[in-house]
This record gives C-alpha cells, sequence and structure tokens, in this order.
C-alpha cells in the first residue's frame, strides 16, 4: 500500500513537472516560442527567444553593456509599452495588454504572436540613420548604418508609439491598436512603424 501511495506520488511529480516544462516553453502560457523562426540573419543574435517561466526579469541586465539581448523579445514589447505617463511603472497593465493584443493578433491571422512579432520588427527596423557632425561653425548631417541592436530598440519603439498614438481620444482599445500595428508592420503596410522606418532612411539616403 505505502508502495502504491509513492508511486502515485511520484507519478503526479512527473507529470506536474512536465506541465511546468511546458509552460516554461510558452509565452503567457499558449504560445510556442520553440517553433518561431528568424529570417534576417542580422538581428538573429539579438531576438532572444530562450524559454523563460515568468517575463519578468527585474532589470537584471540594466546595467550591463548590450546585455538587453538576453531579455526575451516580448517582455521587451512589454517594457516598450511602459514609456508614457499612463503605464509609467506598470508592468503588470501592460503585461495584460501585450497579452490580449496576442490573442487578438491569434484570432486576425490564425498564426503564432510571437512569430508576427519577429517579422514586425524585421520589417519595423531602420537601416540607416543620420548623425550630426560639426565642421567649424556648421553642422552636417551624416548617413550611417544601424546596428542590430539600435534595429530592434527602434522597431519596438516605433511599434508601441504607433499603438498609443491610434487609441489616444479613440475608441479602439490599446490592445486592438497594438495588435493591428504588429500585423500592419509584419505585412509591410503603411502603418506608424512602417513610416518612420522610411522617414529614417529616406533622410538618411539624402545625407549620404
Amino acid at each position: 500500500m505505502i508502495s502504491h501511495s509513492k508511486e502515485v506520488m511520484r507519478a503526479v511529480a512527473v507529470e506536474s513537472s512536465a506541465v511546468a516544462w511546458e509552460w516554461t516553453r510558452k509565452v503567457f502560457g499558449r504560445w510556442d516560442i520553440s517553433e518561431v523562426h528568424i529570417e534576417d540573419i542580422g538581428i538573429a543574435k539579438h531576438i532572444s527567444l530562450t524559454p523563460i517561466s515568468a517575463l519578468h526579469t527585474g532589470g537584471r541586465y540594466a546595467k550591463q553593456k548590450f546585455a538587453k539581448s538576453k531579455v526575451c523579445i516580448v517582455e521587451r514589447l512589454i517594457n516598450k509599452m511602459m514609456r508614457t505617463e499612463h503605464n509609467t511603472g506598470k508592468k503588470l497593465k501592460a503585461y495584460n495588454i501585450v497579452k490580449n493584443a496576442f490573442d487578438i493578433i491569434y484570432e486576425k491571422t490564425g498564426e503564432n504572436p510571437v512569430q508576427i512579432l519577429v517579422y514586425a520588427i524585421q520589417n519595423a527596423g531602420p537601416r540607416e540613420d543620420t548623425v550630426r557632425l560639426r565642421f567649424g561653425g556648421i553642422i552636417v548631417p551624416k548617413a550611417v548604418d544601424v546596428s542590430s541592436q539600435r534595429r530592434i530598440d527602434q522597431a519596438l519603439m516605433f511599434i508601441a508609439q504607433g499603438a498609443q498614438n491610434c487609441a489616444f481620444k479613440s475608441k479602439k482599445s490599446i490592445e486592438e491598436c497594438l495588435a493591428d500595428e504588429i500585423i500592419a508592420a509584419a505585412r509591410n503596410m503603411k502603418c506608424f512603424a512602417i513610416n518612420k522606418k522610411e522617414e529614417k532612411e529616406r533622410i538618411a539616403k539624402a545625407a549620404r
């Protein structure tokens, strides 16, 4: 009788550990990130798709140079959604916004929302930008290539800004606006993120 109960307890422990591992592999417990692929090899090493149980690193990598590449890409989007005065410091609120937006993306596309987000980042990240160089008393703009990490940062920032601008004084919720922005950027359609990217590249082209 005792050995039978031990076997039952062992089986329950194995099953619970399997469920915990399955939860860890999935974003928000639903979206499997192991099946997500990155086509742009230039930014592949800076997009973290490492399985993680909780999308909250607590600023663990904040003071380490270039360590933001270790943070899951979905958490980085959540952090970008905290940039305005309405969401500043409200990690749980931003978490729920992105979680609900992913549900809307799945309803509209039928695809893994994390994969759609990766496509959006690939399309919305500018490849050229400008810097200001001083020659004597004049300032001259100069076109420069954008690093892979900055491309990802700017793409996430444009997506978050586009969603916030869309939801401001609008009947659409922030979740719907974020989902529409990510889908449009993933399909390379006209949206705030794509427009900002093209604007930066157009200015850089004129400054070559």
